[in-house]
């Protein structure tokens, strides 16, 4: 039996994806990708997500201004709800949050960008994706203030700590496990990981970026995913068949598609 996979958060906008994207489209249908949903970082790279989406039919796309853009590209709330009925197909709103890492963008601007995504969100009714890296307590604290507005929370690329995973459990959040939990050095995530509940979890790729072991050194692609799936099989201890039904069947839901 073909596993049936979905890959939660790529960039089909950023090469080399782009300019190879009817063979990337095909070598994620030959593994067994049912869905991609491409994720939008600023205006402009939604309008080329507008483009991709007619590529295909197993292609979705989020509209969002990513932490580190937040600095060029501040948008309101109404342009955020907008964009995303411009099409059926947009549906997710991300992806946004904090990075506190890097600090390529003023802390109080990503914070109001932030909040802007959230309550566009709510409004819409669609899922948030979230980006949030050194800053676990100020993602929680602005998480928790809409905490009974429904808001539909995916963790895009989790990395946080187990306290940050519970806490995050409590507002009903779902976890996306990327390429990192298949690094030598990432124990401490995996075992985060084990202790998340099934019908929490989602995969991406996150390509072009974080190709999983074996594909380390390279441009990582959707197709890869079926390396995350294999592994995140292993941490919970079920079939990769299993964890292939939980995790599409996980991500619509939570898209409700």
């Amino acid at each position: 039996m073909k596993k049936k996979m979905i890959d939660s958060h790529c960039h089909l906008d950023h090469e080399p994806l782009h300019e190879n994207l009817s063979d990337v489209i095909s070598r994620s249908k030959d593994c067994g990708i049912t869905k991609l949903l491409t994720i939008c970082t600023t205006p402009d790279s939604f309008e080329n997500i507008k483009a991709i989406i007619e590529k295909d039919q197993m292609i979705y796309g989020t509209y969002g201004i990513h932490p580190h853009e937040t600095g060029n590209n501040q948008v309101d709330k109404q342009t955020i709800i907008k964009c995303v009925n411009e099409n059926v197909k947009i549906i997710g709103i991300g992806e946004t949050g904090l990075d506190f890492f890097y600090n390529h963008s003023d802390k109080t601007k990503q914070i109001t960008s932030f909040k802007t995504h959230i309550e566009a969100a709510i409004e819409l009714n669609k899922p948030i994706i979230i980006h949030s890296r050194e800053a676990e307590n100020e993602t929680f604290e602005i998480l928790s203030s809409y905490k009974n507005e429904n808001l539909k929370i995916l963790m895009h690329c989790f990395t946080g700590t187990l306290e940050f995973s519970k806490k995050l459990l409590t507002l009903d959040a779902f976890f996306s496990a990327s390429g990192i939990i298949t690094f030598k050095n990432s124990n401490e995530l995996q075992n985060t990981f084990k202790t998340i509940p099934l019908k929490k979890l989602l995969i991406e790729t996150d390509s072009p970026f974080l190709a999983p072991i074996p594909m380390r050194g390279k441009k990582n692609e959707p197709s890869f995913i079926r390396y995350t799936l294999e592994k995140l099989s292993t941490i919970k201890e079920i079939t990769v068949e299993k964890m292939s039904k939980i995790t599409t069947d996980n991500f619509n839901k939570l898209f409700t598609l």
